[in-house]
């Protein structure tokens, strides 16, 4: 199942499952098999491409959580997905032991919010073969936004996702299955956010497929002024604007709005409407 080659044809949605009790958006929703399955194939009737399965928040302030936690929360839903849907599952994790079960449950992608810095990260994806989302993170989730610095945010972000990749590259890890994400919120103030919006071609024109995770966060209700909850638009315009930059996956909560929003800045982009 080749989940990049349908981004390079035309943007990815990617559906967020979080298996978590404390998400800043959805936490404790979708706790139970039956609640997670049923949410899962809610969003692949609404449009999603991807669904990205996670067992540990990553929220500022978030605690961290055992590896034998967080396999307990995401091996028996991935392994329900896998034998009941035909989609390409994601797995959100950090952990080398996390990655290698999920990708033998059925997982087809891992994405890291660390870009595999953790223990046998690096070593286990490359054996497992699967594409690989490398995330930029100032700092750790408990702390990242308590004062987040850069001399320049676009060039330290594009400095440290070019060198996880050369990591992979050296590690194993083939050059067509590696994807860059900016971390928007992860150890970012508004200001740097804002910046790596504005600058997102220049992360595209790396040449590597670029992953854009926006959906409700609290750069969306700095904007709009709005709770979490009431985020909707807000996230949709902006996978939109990532879209016409030419971000290839975007990662939300609302597939159903972000489809349109992203197929038509999409057909835009590339002068199919008329």
């Amino acid at each position: 199942m080749d989940i990049l080659k349908q981004a390079v044809d035309r943007p990815s949605i990617m559906g967020i499952l979080n298996l978590t009790p404390d998400s800043f958006s959805d936490g404790g929703a979708y706790t139970h098999i039956d609640s997670a399955l049923a949410q899962a194939e809610r969003l692949l009737d609404e449009g999603a491409d991807i669904i990205d399965v996670g067992g540990e928040s990553t929220r500022p302030g978030a605690r961290a959580v055992s590896a034998e936690e967080e396999l307990k929360r995401v091996i028996p839903v991935i392994k329900r997905l896998s034998k009941h849907f035909d989609c390409p599952i994601s797995i959100d994790t950090s952990k080398a032991e996390v990655m290698r079960a999920a990708v033998d449950a059925g997982a087809n992608m891992i994405n890291d919010v660390r870009a595999l810095q953790e223990d046998g990260a690096l070593t286990t994806a490359a054996s497992l073969q699967v594409p690989v989302c490398l995330m930029h993170m100032q700092g750790q989730p408990r702390t990242m936004q308590s004062s987040p610095h850069y001399r320049d945010v676009v060039d330290e972000v594009m400095a440290f996702l070019d060198s996880r990749k050369n990591a992979c590259v050296e590690a194993g890890i083939k050059d067509d299955q590696i994807v860059y994400d900016p971390g928007f919120g992860f150890g970012k103030t508004l200001a740097h956010n804002c910046e790596l919006f504005q600058q997102l071609p220049r992360i595209v024109e790396a040449g590597y497929p670029v992953l854009v995770g926006v959906s409700r966060k609290r750069m969306i209700g700095d904007l709009t002024g709005r709770s979490t909850d009431k985020r909707v638009v807000g996230s949709a315009a902006a996978a939109a604007l990532a879209t016409f930059m030419g971000a290839k996956i975007l990662r939300v909560h609302d597939v159903a709005q972000t489809r349109d929003a992203v197929r038509v800045a999409h057909g835009i982009r590339r002068g199919e409407l008329v």
